[in-house]
């Protein structure tokens, strides 16, 4: 394992974190869940991402399970806050009310008494931005929370909080997480320089696309059985994706050029993400301790500029760059 500063800050964390978004207590069972984290833990990865929404809460307690005995000043463990915890008219958002209950409910669930990151998991347009700030930095003077970040903010808005949290005397946001991979560019254009000029690292979530650039989605073929795509539950982007015949058989073309660098697809798409400097670390999901255990061999991979290049080539107008495509819902807390 290889191991990074998150952004300018002194925390450093693995290149590669264990993430449980859709897995951990619900596609999973935990046993199953329990074997993945174990498998991370034995790949080296200290970095483990979780949020309070994730299950609705049964995720944050399955990974606090997990990573019972494991020497807590050894781990990098992150949490968010933002969306609907519960049928209240305060328990979503940013408020004050909802940050400072959301970061002792996560506490509880995950069995710990501080988290090395907070993040904000989206932006509230409802909330005045110097509460939510002052909210988090009452939870870092408290221990309760030792940096802050957030997750799918805009530019300006990042750059909104870094003026208030210099302009009051708070400690600043470390880091952003967004989603990005080879086919999911939007931040390229805005966030990363302001991250890079201002001291930001990336969290980037998604490195495989939701499993599109594994390569397991054939074009002209059924889905795989087990698969998410598979699944009727599931819509959305990746319903898109699977149906996009071109952007399929583009992913195909990726094949040769992983196979060149000594990779799988999926090694590929997450060894790509870390080749950006502004990425502190990828988050991968597993739903069994081999996915974790492929995925972690992306972890100090050198891409060459000429591949690069090519990967972009072979891809063309399939990858989405536009800055606007980063959003946090308008009216959360109407």
């Amino acid at each position: 394992m290889e191991f990074r500063h998150l952004g300018n800050s002194g925390l450093i964390i693995s290149e590669i974190a264990y993430g449980n978004w859709l897995t951990h207590g619900s596609q999973v069972e935990e046993d199953t869940a329990t074997s993945c984290v174990r498998a991370a833990l034995d790949a080296g990865i200290t970095t483990f991402d979780t949020a309070d929404v994730y299950a609705q809460g049964k995720a944050e307690e399955v990974l606090g399970r997990a990573l019972k005995g494991e020497r807590r000043d050894g781990l990098e463990i992150f949490s968010k806050v933002f969306w609907p915890m519960g049928e209240g008219k305060n328990d979503k958002g940013l408020s004050r009310k909802h940050i400072v209950r959301g970061c002792e409910d996560s506490l509880r669930r995950l069995g710990t008494d501080y988290l090395d990151l907070y993040q904000a998991h989206r932006f509230d347009y409802t909330t005045p931005l110097e509460e939510t700030m002052r909210a988090f930095e009452d939870l870092v003077r408290q221990g309760k929370a030792l940096y802050v970040g957030v997750s799918e903010w805009r530019a300006e808005e990042i750059e909104r909080a870094l003026k208030i949290a210099d302009e009051m005397g708070f400690d600043r946001i470390v880091s952003n997480q967004p989603q990005y991979n080879m086919l999911w560019r939007p931040i390229e254009a805005e966030i990363v320089p302001l991250s890079e000029r201002e001291g930001l690292g990336q969290i980037v979530w998604s490195p495989i696309a939701g499993g599109i650039l594994t390569g397991k989605y054939k074009p002209g073929r059924e889905l795989p059985a087990g698969s998410r795509a598979a699944d009727d539950k599931v819509g959305g982007s990746l319903a898109d994706k699977v149906s996009d015949q071109e952007l399929l058989e583009r992913v195909q073309g990726l094949e040769p050029l992983a196979a060149e660098a000594g990779l799988s697809l999926s090694q590929l798409a997450v060894a790509w993400v870390l080749q950006n400097r502004n990425v502190s670390a990828a988050i991968i999901g597993a739903s069994r301790p081999e996915q974790v255990e492929s995925n972690v061999k992306a972890a100090g991979v050198k891409l060459d500029a000429s591949l690069m290049t090519r990967i972009d080539e072979v891809l063309g107008d399939s990858v989405q760059t536009d800055p606007a495509l980063t959003k946090s819902p308008e009216n959360i807390r109407g």
